[in-house]
Protein backbone atom coordinates (compact mmCIF):
# COMPACT_ATOMS: atom_id res chain seq x y z
CA UNK A 1 0.00 0.00 0.00
CA UNK A 2 0.78 3.64 -0.03
CA UNK A 3 3.01 4.62 2.55
CA UNK A 4 -0.27 7.22 3.97
CA UNK A 5 -1.68 4.08 4.93
CA UNK A 6 1.54 2.69 7.08
CA UNK A 7 0.34 2.58 10.31
CA UNK A 8 -3.46 1.74 9.58
CA UNK A 9 -2.36 -1.62 7.49
CA UNK A 10 -0.46 -2.51 11.22
CA UNK A 11 -3.17 -3.70 12.40
CA UNK A 12 -3.64 -6.32 9.93
CA UNK A 13 -0.28 -7.43 10.76
CA UNK A 14 1.69 -9.66 13.77
CA UNK A 15 2.91 -6.62 16.48
CA UNK A 16 6.62 -7.42 15.57
CA UNK A 17 6.08 -5.68 11.98
CA UNK A 18 4.74 -2.86 13.06
CA UNK A 19 6.15 0.47 11.86
CA UNK A 20 8.52 -1.86 9.86
CA UNK A 21 7.02 -1.53 6.00
CA UNK A 22 9.63 -3.53 4.48
CA UNK A 23 9.42 -6.28 6.71
CA UNK A 24 5.56 -5.91 6.88
CA UNK A 25 6.14 -6.40 3.05
CA UNK A 26 8.19 -9.82 3.15
CA UNK A 27 5.62 -11.19 5.69
CA UNK A 28 2.49 -10.59 3.72
CA UNK A 29 4.00 -12.03 0.39
CA UNK A 30 5.22 -15.26 2.73
CA UNK A 31 1.33 -15.35 4.05
CA UNK A 32 0.27 -14.91 0.30
CA UNK A 33 3.02 -18.15 -0.86
CA UNK A 34 1.48 -20.21 2.17
CA UNK A 35 -1.95 -19.02 1.42
CA UNK A 36 -1.07 -20.85 -1.88
CA UNK A 37 0.16 -24.44 -0.21
CA UNK A 38 -3.21 -24.43 2.75
CA UNK A 39 -6.03 -23.61 -0.55
CA UNK A 40 -4.52 -26.35 -2.46
CA UNK A 41 -4.35 -28.74 0.54
CA UNK A 42 -8.02 -27.74 1.23
CA UNK A 43 -8.69 -28.78 -2.24
CA UNK A 44 -9.84 -25.22 -2.99
CA UNK A 45 -9.50 -23.34 -6.61
CA UNK A 46 -10.12 -19.98 -5.74
CA UNK A 47 -8.42 -17.16 -3.35
CA UNK A 48 -9.52 -14.14 -2.62
CA UNK A 49 -7.28 -10.89 -2.08
CA UNK A 50 -6.92 -7.56 -2.19
CA UNK A 51 -5.01 -5.93 -4.83
CA UNK A 52 -3.01 -3.28 -3.37
CA UNK A 53 -3.15 0.35 -3.11
CA UNK A 54 -0.01 2.54 -4.63
CA UNK A 55 -1.94 5.22 -6.74
CA UNK A 56 -5.19 5.21 -4.84
CA UNK A 57 -3.90 8.67 -2.82
CA UNK A 58 -4.39 10.07 -6.78
CA UNK A 59 -7.48 8.94 -7.89
CA UNK A 60 -8.84 12.20 -8.61
CA UNK A 61 -6.87 14.32 -10.89
CA UNK A 62 -6.15 17.28 -8.86
CA UNK A 63 -3.64 18.55 -8.45
CA UNK A 64 -2.67 17.15 -11.67
CA UNK A 65 -0.48 14.15 -11.20
CA UNK A 66 3.01 13.97 -13.44
CA UNK A 67 2.74 12.28 -16.03
CA UNK A 68 3.44 8.24 -15.64
CA UNK A 69 2.86 8.33 -12.48
CA UNK A 70 -0.24 5.92 -12.61
CA UNK A 71 1.51 3.65 -15.04
CA UNK A 72 4.20 3.34 -12.91
CA UNK A 73 2.25 2.73 -10.15
CA UNK A 74 0.54 -0.19 -11.79
CA UNK A 75 3.72 -1.52 -13.00
CA UNK A 76 4.98 -2.14 -9.42
CA UNK A 77 1.57 -3.78 -8.64
CA UNK A 78 2.54 -6.33 -11.50
CA UNK A 79 6.08 -6.68 -10.14
CA UNK A 80 5.13 -6.98 -6.67
CA UNK A 81 1.98 -9.99 -7.92
CA UNK A 82 3.65 -11.50 -10.90
CA UNK A 83 5.42 -14.05 -8.53
CA UNK A 84 2.65 -15.01 -6.01
CA UNK A 85 0.93 -15.27 -9.28
CA UNK A 86 3.33 -17.87 -9.88
CA UNK A 87 3.35 -19.56 -6.00
CA UNK A 88 -0.84 -19.77 -6.79
CA UNK A 89 -0.36 -21.21 -10.20
CA UNK A 90 2.22 -23.63 -9.16
CA UNK A 91 -0.90 -24.84 -6.84
CA UNK A 92 -3.43 -24.72 -8.88
CA UNK A 93 -5.30 -22.05 -7.41
CA UNK A 94 -6.86 -19.01 -8.59
CA UNK A 95 -6.81 -15.39 -7.02
CA UNK A 96 -9.82 -13.29 -7.24
CA UNK A 97 -9.03 -9.63 -6.81
CA UNK A 98 -11.66 -7.87 -5.09
CA UNK A 99 -12.37 -4.59 -7.08
CA UNK A 100 -12.41 -1.99 -4.11
CA UNK A 101 -12.55 1.43 -3.47
CA UNK A 102 -9.44 2.10 -1.37
CA UNK A 103 -7.61 -0.46 -4.06
CA UNK A 104 -6.02 0.56 -6.89
CA UNK A 105 -8.09 -2.39 -8.84
CA UNK A 106 -11.75 -0.91 -8.03
CA UNK A 107 -13.07 -1.28 -11.78
CA UNK A 108 -12.75 -3.26 -14.83
CA UNK A 109 -10.82 -0.82 -16.55
CA UNK A 110 -8.26 -0.53 -13.83
CA UNK A 111 -8.35 -5.00 -13.75
CA UNK A 112 -7.47 -4.38 -17.39
CA UNK A 113 -4.35 -2.53 -16.92
CA UNK A 114 -3.35 -4.70 -13.85
CA UNK A 115 -3.96 -7.86 -16.65
CA UNK A 116 -2.18 -6.36 -19.61
CA UNK A 117 1.06 -5.41 -17.38
CA UNK A 118 0.77 -9.59 -16.34
CA UNK A 119 0.52 -10.59 -19.62
CA UNK A 120 -3.26 -12.09 -19.35
CA UNK A 121 -1.71 -14.46 -16.48
CA UNK A 122 -3.92 -17.14 -16.27
CA UNK A 123 -4.51 -16.59 -12.34
CA UNK A 124 -4.97 -13.09 -12.11
CA UNK A 125 -8.81 -13.62 -11.28
CA UNK A 126 -12.07 -11.34 -10.46
CA UNK A 127 -14.21 -11.88 -6.90
CA UNK A 128 -17.04 -10.53 -8.09
CA UNK A 129 -18.72 -8.12 -5.38
CA UNK A 130 -21.81 -5.72 -6.72
CA UNK A 131 -22.32 -3.97 -3.50
CA UNK A 132 -19.00 -1.68 -4.59
CA UNK A 133 -20.44 -1.72 -8.07
CA UNK A 134 -23.88 0.23 -7.04
CA UNK A 135 -21.48 2.62 -4.92
CA UNK A 136 -19.55 3.47 -7.81
CA UNK A 137 -22.62 3.62 -10.09
CA UNK A 138 -21.42 0.84 -12.49
CA UNK A 139 -23.14 -1.28 -14.38
CA UNK A 140 -22.66 -4.61 -12.30
CA UNK A 141 -24.79 -6.76 -14.51
CA UNK A 142 -22.80 -5.98 -17.76
CA UNK A 143 -19.93 -6.14 -16.05
CA UNK A 144 -20.71 -10.25 -15.95
CA UNK A 145 -21.36 -10.02 -19.50
CA UNK A 146 -17.62 -8.62 -19.79
CA UNK A 147 -15.58 -10.37 -17.40
CA UNK A 148 -17.23 -13.74 -17.03
CA UNK A 149 -14.58 -15.96 -18.11
CA UNK A 150 -12.22 -14.03 -15.04
CA UNK A 151 -14.70 -14.60 -12.38
CA UNK A 152 -14.06 -16.92 -10.08
CA UNK A 153 -15.25 -16.19 -6.49
CA UNK A 154 -18.74 -14.22 -6.19
CA UNK A 155 -19.23 -12.00 -2.24
CA UNK A 156 -22.84 -11.70 -2.00
CA UNK A 157 -23.31 -8.57 -0.63
CA UNK A 158 -25.92 -6.07 -0.88
CA UNK A 159 -25.69 -1.86 -1.10
CA UNK A 160 -27.80 1.35 -1.72
CA UNK A 161 -27.05 4.34 -3.00
CA UNK A 162 -29.10 7.08 -2.62
CA UNK A 163 -27.76 10.68 -3.47
CA UNK A 164 -28.82 13.74 -2.05
CA UNK A 165 -28.46 17.57 -3.01
CA UNK A 166 -25.83 18.11 -0.07
CA UNK A 167 -23.85 14.31 -0.78
CA UNK A 168 -23.19 11.79 -3.17
CA UNK A 169 -20.60 9.21 -3.79
CA UNK A 170 -17.87 10.20 -2.05
CA UNK A 171 -20.14 10.45 1.22
CA UNK A 172 -18.72 13.68 2.84
CA UNK A 173 -16.82 11.87 5.30
CA UNK A 174 -20.24 10.93 7.09
CA UNK A 175 -20.31 7.46 8.62
CA UNK A 176 -21.59 4.03 7.11
CA UNK A 177 -25.10 4.99 8.33
CA UNK A 178 -25.46 8.67 7.00
CA UNK A 179 -23.65 8.04 3.72
CA UNK A 180 -25.66 8.04 0.22
CA UNK A 181 -24.24 4.73 -0.54
CA UNK A 182 -24.04 2.08 2.01
CA UNK A 183 -23.66 -1.63 2.40
CA UNK A 184 -27.07 -3.69 3.47
CA UNK A 185 -28.16 -7.51 4.65
CA UNK A 186 -28.96 -9.29 1.62
CA UNK A 187 -32.58 -8.02 -0.01
CA UNK A 188 -32.72 -4.66 2.06
CA UNK A 189 -30.96 -2.41 -0.75
CA UNK A 190 -31.01 -2.31 -4.01
CA UNK A 191 -28.84 -5.35 -6.01
CA UNK A 192 -30.66 -7.44 -8.07
CA UNK A 193 -29.47 -10.24 -6.90
CA UNK A 194 -31.95 -12.55 -9.12
CA UNK A 195 -30.61 -11.07 -12.73
CA UNK A 196 -26.68 -11.67 -10.99
CA UNK A 197 -27.31 -15.43 -10.31
CA UNK A 198 -29.35 -15.61 -13.54
CA UNK A 199 -26.47 -14.21 -15.60
CA UNK A 200 -23.68 -16.42 -13.42
CA UNK A 201 -25.91 -19.72 -14.23
CA UNK A 202 -26.60 -18.44 -18.00
CA UNK A 203 -21.92 -18.41 -18.29
CA UNK A 204 -21.69 -21.66 -16.34
CA UNK A 205 -20.46 -20.43 -13.13
CA UNK A 206 -19.18 -22.75 -10.63
CA UNK A 207 -17.45 -21.31 -7.79
CA UNK A 208 -18.65 -20.09 -4.04
CA UNK A 209 -21.20 -17.64 -3.40
CA UNK A 210 -20.06 -16.15 -0.38
CA UNK A 211 -22.10 -14.45 2.18
CA UNK A 212 -20.34 -11.10 3.03
CA UNK A 213 -22.20 -8.86 5.58
CA UNK A 214 -21.11 -5.37 6.21
CA UNK A 215 -24.86 -3.55 6.93
CA UNK A 216 -24.71 -0.24 8.87
CA UNK A 217 -27.77 -0.95 10.26
CA UNK A 218 -28.75 -4.81 10.70
CA UNK A 219 -26.92 -7.03 13.38
CA UNK A 220 -24.49 -9.90 11.83
CA UNK A 221 -26.55 -12.41 13.49
CA UNK A 222 -29.62 -11.33 11.56
CA UNK A 223 -27.61 -10.90 8.54
CA UNK A 224 -26.41 -14.68 8.68
CA UNK A 225 -29.91 -16.28 9.48
CA UNK A 226 -32.04 -14.31 6.90
CA UNK A 227 -28.68 -14.55 4.75
CA UNK A 228 -27.91 -17.69 4.11
CA UNK A 229 -31.08 -18.97 2.58
CA UNK A 230 -31.46 -15.89 0.60
CA UNK A 231 -28.47 -17.17 -1.25
CA UNK A 232 -29.89 -20.85 -1.44
CA UNK A 233 -33.10 -19.32 -2.77
CA UNK A 234 -31.42 -17.80 -5.41
CA UNK A 235 -29.03 -20.75 -6.48
CA UNK A 236 -30.20 -21.86 -9.86
CA UNK A 237 -30.24 -25.27 -10.75
CA UNK A 238 -29.74 -25.32 -14.76
CA UNK A 239 -32.00 -27.17 -16.76
CA UNK A 240 -30.51 -30.04 -19.43
CA UNK A 241 -33.46 -29.43 -21.84
CA UNK A 242 -35.20 -26.47 -23.17
CA UNK A 243 -39.28 -26.13 -22.40
CA UNK A 244 -40.17 -26.65 -25.69
CA UNK A 245 -37.98 -29.82 -26.87
CA UNK A 246 -41.33 -31.50 -26.74
CA UNK A 247 -42.63 -29.63 -29.78
CA UNK A 248 -39.28 -29.32 -32.00
CA UNK A 249 -39.63 -32.58 -33.77
CA UNK A 250 -36.30 -34.72 -34.93
CA UNK A 251 -33.66 -32.75 -35.80
CA UNK A 252 -32.17 -35.29 -38.21
CA UNK A 253 -35.73 -35.00 -40.17
CA UNK A 254 -34.09 -33.27 -43.57
CA UNK A 255 -37.68 -34.02 -45.47
CA UNK A 256 -39.44 -32.63 -42.79
CA UNK A 257 -37.62 -29.53 -42.98
CA UNK A 258 -37.46 -28.95 -46.84
CA UNK A 259 -41.29 -29.71 -46.45
CA UNK A 260 -41.56 -26.77 -44.00
CA UNK A 261 -39.51 -24.59 -45.58
CA UNK A 262 -41.38 -25.20 -49.00
CA UNK A 263 -38.12 -26.37 -51.32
Amino acid sequence: MHPAYDEAFDAFAPKAVHGKPKERRAWAEEQVKLAAKASKNLGLRSHVSFPGALCWPFLYSWPPRPPGLIEEGFDELARRWKPLLDAMDENGVDVGFELHPGEDIMDGVTFEMLLSRLKNHKRCMINYDPSHFVLQQLDYLDFIDIYKERICAFHVKDAEFNPTGRQGAYGGFQSWVNRAGRFRSLGDGQVDFGAIFSKLSQYGYDSWAVLEWECCLKSSDQGAAEGAPFIARHIIQTTGKSFDDFAAGDADNKAQVKRMLGI
